[in-house]
C-alpha cells in the first residue's frame, strides 16, 4: 500500500468512527433512531420508545404487540412542540421495590410497589418518564422552566394493531357528571366526533385486557378519550380548555358551566411533572378488579396525622326520600326524622348519617332549614357515637369555604358531601385539591359527588374517602339504566380508578319485568342479595345504606350482615370474574373473610373453593343467598349457617340479577 493510499485509508476510518459517535449521540439519525426500551420486573411487559422525528412508544406483552407505535407530545407557549425532532441528552434508569401502607385500606393493607423506570431528558428542558410494572405501564412529561407556561395541547395516543372491541362510556360534552352506561363497540366506531371519559377497557383476543386512564391529575385538566384521527384503530386524549368565563346554567342554582374558553388547556408553573397516562395490562378480567396500580402512581401522602380519618358506613336520606314510617312524628327534613336516623345508626354500629339536600339553603350554608336544629343533631349524634356528614353545592362551599368549614369543625360535624362540580378542567381540578386540603386542616372527611373519577388525590389526602363519577343506584329513581348488566361493568371499569359511591342497599327489589322507576319510593333491579353483594364487590371506604331505616329495621337478618360488613380490607382475592357478566370477590378484614358474588340477568352457579382460609381451623360460615323464588320475587332470600374448613367448597346459586354473600369467621 502506498503512503497516499494509507493516508486515505486512515482518513476514511476516522470519518466512520466519528460518524458512529455522532450517530450514537443524535437521536433521530442512524442507529439512535431505534430509541430506548424498558421492561417490567418479570420481563413480560416491554415498552419500546422510538426517537425519530417524533417520540413514539409501543407496548409488548409476552412478546406480542398490544399497542402499536403511538406518538406523544406537548405544545406550549407560542406553539413550541415538545417531542418534535427530539434530541436526547441523558437517560437514567431506576429500579424500585418497596411497599406502601395506605392509611385507608381499600384493597389491601400492604401494597407492593415494584417497577422499572427510564427517565429521558431532552434538549429544550423537558423530559419523559416511562414506568413499567408487571401489571401495566405509565408515562408522564415533565418540564424544567422557571417561568409559568401555557399548555396549548397534549398529544396522548393509544394505537392498537387491530380494530379491537372497547368498553366505552360516551358523554355529550366537557360539562358532565361522568355518569354513563358502557357501550361495547369496535375502536374505529368511536370516531372523532364523539368522546368519553376514562377508564376504558380494550379487549385483545388471546391477549391481555388493556385499560386506559390518567393518574396524578393536579393543576391540569383530566383526560377524555376520542377516536383516532390517523385512520387506524386507536384512542387519543382530549382535554377541556381552560375556562375564561362561567355562568349558571339556565334554571339551575348550582351548575356553573363554561361559556367562554381559552385556546389552551392549562396555565401552570414551568417546573413540574404532569399527569401519568396509564395503560393497565390485565391477563384476565379478574386482574382489573385486584390491581392497585392507580394508587401506586398517585401522589404521596401530604398529611402528617391520619389517625382521625375513620372509614365507615352511612345511613343516607336522599335516595329513600326520608320515607320513615311506623313512627309518631311526621317524617321529612326535620330534627325528629334525623334523630330517627341517628338512633338507627347507633343501634347497628353505623358510623355516620348524611344530611343531604334540604338541610340548608343550597346557596347559603348558614341559612339552615328552620325545621332542623343542626347543633342539637350533632350533639345527639355525639351521644350516640354517630357522626354527621353535610351535603353542599360546590359553588356555595367554595364561596364560603373557610367560614363554613370552621363552623362545621367548631360544632363537631365529621364530614362534607360536595356536589355538582360536573367538570374536570384545570380550574375545577384545582378546586378538588383546595377543598380536600381545607377539609383536612379541619379534620373533615370528604365525599365528592357530581365529580370526575378518582385520579390519585385520595392518596395525598386520604380524608377523601369516596367519589361518585359513576352511574349509580340513584338513577333507579328516574330511569331503567341501572341494570345488573351495568352493575357488572363497574368493578372492571370505573372501580379500577378508585372507590366509587354507588350507594347500594335497596330493600325493594325487582326482576326486570317488574321494575318501575318511582322517584319517592324507589326500587332496584336484581335481587336482594345482588344488593348485599355490592358491599363486598364494590370498594368505598365510606359506604352508603341507601334505604329507609324503617325498611332495614324490618329486616334483622339483612342487618346482621350490613351491621358487620367492613368498608376497608386487608386483602382482596378475585375468585371468578367476567366483564359485564359476573364477579366473585373474597376480601379479608381482621380475622374474618367476606365473599360477594354478583351476576347479570343470567342465572349462575358457582362452587367456591375456600383454600384461602387459614388451614387447621374450623370456620363459621353465614350465607345470605337468593331464595328459591328470587327469580319471581326479587326480595326473596335465605340465611344459612354452617361450619366449614379450609379447602372445602361452598356452592352458591344465583337467580337472574342475583347475588350471594358469605361471612367467614373462625369458630370459637
Amino acid at each position: 500500500m502506498t503512503t497516499n493510499a494509507f493516508i486515505r485509508f486512515l482518513i476514511f476510518t476516522v470519518i466512520l468512527l466519528v460518524g458512529s459517535v455522532i450517530s450514537a449521540w443524535l437521536p433521530g439519525q442512524g442507529r439512535a433512531a431505534s430509541g430506548v426500551s424498558v421492561s417490567s420486573p418479570n420481563n413480560r411487559v416491554e415498552v419500546k420508545i422510538e426517537l425519530g422525528n417524533q417520540i413514539a412508544y409501543s407496548v409488548y406483552y409476552d412478546g406480542k404487540q398490544v399497542l402499536a407505535p403511538s406518538s406523544v407530545s406537548m405544545t406550549i407557549n407560542d406553539n413550541v412542540v415538545l417531542g418534535r425532532r427530539p434530541v436526547l441528552e441523558n437517560t437514567t434508569r431506576t429500579k424500585v421495590d418497596k411497599t406502601i401502607n395506605p392509611p385507608v385500606r381499600e384493597k389491601r393493607a400492604v401494597i407492593v410497589d415494584k417497577y422499572n423506570e427510564v427517565n429521558l431528558k431532552f434538549r429544550g428542558n423537558f423530559g419523559l418518564v416511562f414506568r413499567v410494572y408487571d401489571d401495566g405501564l405509565a408515562y408522564r412529561f415533565y418540564t424544567g422552566y422557571r417561568a409559568p407556561i401555557k399548555v396549548r395541547a397534549e398529544e396522548a395516543r393509544f394505537n392498537f394493531p387491530d380494530n379491537y372491541q372497547v368498553y366505552f362510556p360516551f358523554t355529550r360534552g366537557f360539562h358532565t357528571s361522568f355518569e354513563s352506561n358502557y357501550s361495547y363497540l369496535p375502536l374505529k366506531d368511536i370516531g372523532q366526533e364523539r368522546f368519553g371519559f376514562a377508564p376504558v377497557v380494550v379487549e385483545i383476543p388471546d391477549g391481555p385486557r388493556v385499560a386506559i386512564t390518567d393518574v396524578a391529575v393536579d393543576d391540569y385538566p383530566g383526560m377524555f378519550l376520542t377516536g383516532s384521527d390517523q385512520g387506524q384503530p386507536g384512542l387519543m386524549g382530549k382535554f377541556a380548555p381552560y375556562p375564561l368565563e362561567e355562568k349558571l346554567r339556565d334554571k339551575s342554582d348550582r351548575e356553573l358551566e363554561v361559556v367562554r374558553a381559552a385556546d389552551y388547556i392549562a396555565e401552570t408553573r414551568g417546573g413540574r411533572q404532569y399527569p401519568w397516562r396509564l395503560i393497565v395490562l390485565a391477563e384476565k378480567d379478574a386482574d382489573l378488579i385486584s390491581t392497585d396500580i392507580v394508587y401506586r402512581l398517585s401522589p404521596e401522602l401530604e398529611l402528617r396525622d391520619t389517625s382521625w380519618i375513620k372509614p365507615g358506613k352511612v345511613a343516607w336520606d336522599w335516595w329513600n326520600a326520608n320515607n320513615v314510617y311506623g313512627v309518631d312524628f311526621r317524617a321529612g327534613i326535620n330534627t325528629e326524622t334525623y334523630k330517627y336516623y341517628i338512633d338507627f345508626a347507633s343501634k347497628f354500629g353505623i358510623e355516620y348519617i348524611i344530611l343531604d339536600e334540604g338541610w340548608s339553603d343550597p346557596a347559603d350554608l348558614f341559612k339552615v332549614n328552620p325545621e332542623i336544629n343542626l347543633e342539637e343533631l350533632v350533639h345527639y349524634g355525639q351521644q350516640k357515637n354517630v357522626g354527621l356528614i353535610l351535603w353542599c353545592v360546590w359553588l356555595t362551599l367554595d364561596r364560603q369555604l373557610d367560614r363554613a368549614l370552621d363552623y362545621f369543625q367548631k360544632i363537631g360535624v365529621k364530614g362534607i358531601k360536595v356536589d355538582f362540580m360536573d367538570r374536570d378542567d384545570q380550574k375545577m381540578v384545582n378546586f378538588y385539591r383546595r377543598c380536600a386540603a381545607a377539609a383536612a386542616r379541619r379534620r373533615l372527611l370528604v365525599d365528592f359527588h357530581g365529580a370526575h373519577k378518582p385520579v390519585g388525590l385520595r392518596r395525598a389526602f386520604p380524608n377523601i374517602l369516596t367519589k361518585e363519577g359513576v352511574l349509580g343506584l340513584e338513577y333507579s329513581k328516574w330511569s331503567t339504566q341501572v341494570t345488573p348488566d351495568h352493575d357488572l361493568m363497574l368493578p372492571f371499569l370505573r372501580m379500577l380508578a378508585g372507590p366509587m359511591d354507588y350507594t347500594p342497599g335497596a330493600m325493594r327489589n325487582a326482576q326486570e319485568r317488574q321494575f318501575r322507576a318511582v322517584f319517592d319510593v324507589p326500587m332496584s333491579q336484581g335481587t336482594r342479595c345482588h344488593q348485599l353483594a355490592m358491599y363486598v364487590v364494590y370498594e368505598s371506604p365510606l359506604q352508603m345504606l341507601c334505604d329507609s331505616p324503617s325498611a332495614y329495621l324490618r329486616e334483622p337478618e339483612v342487618m346482621d350482615f350490613l351491621s358487620k360488613v367492613p368498608t376497608v380490607w386487608d386483602e382482596t382475592r378475585v375468585l371468578e370474574a367476567k366483564i359485564g357478566d359476573f364477579a366473585v370477590v373474597a376480601r379479608k378484614n381482621g380475622e374474618s373473610w367476606y365473599l360477594g358474588a354478583m351476576t347479570d340477568w343470567t342465572p349462575r352457579e358457582f362452587e367456591l373453593k375456600l383454600d384461602f382460609l387459614e388451614p387447621g381451623k374450623l370456620w363459621v360460615a353465614d350465607l345470605w343467598l337468593d331464595g328459591p323464588n328470587a327469580g319471581r320475587f326479587a326480595s326473596d332470600f335465605s340465611h344459612q349457617n354452617l361450619k366449614i374448613a379450609s379447602g372445602e367448597t361452598i356452592k352458591v346459586k344465583l337467580a337472574p340479577g342475583g347475588g350471594a354473600v358469605v361471612r367467614l369467621t373462625p369458630a370459637r
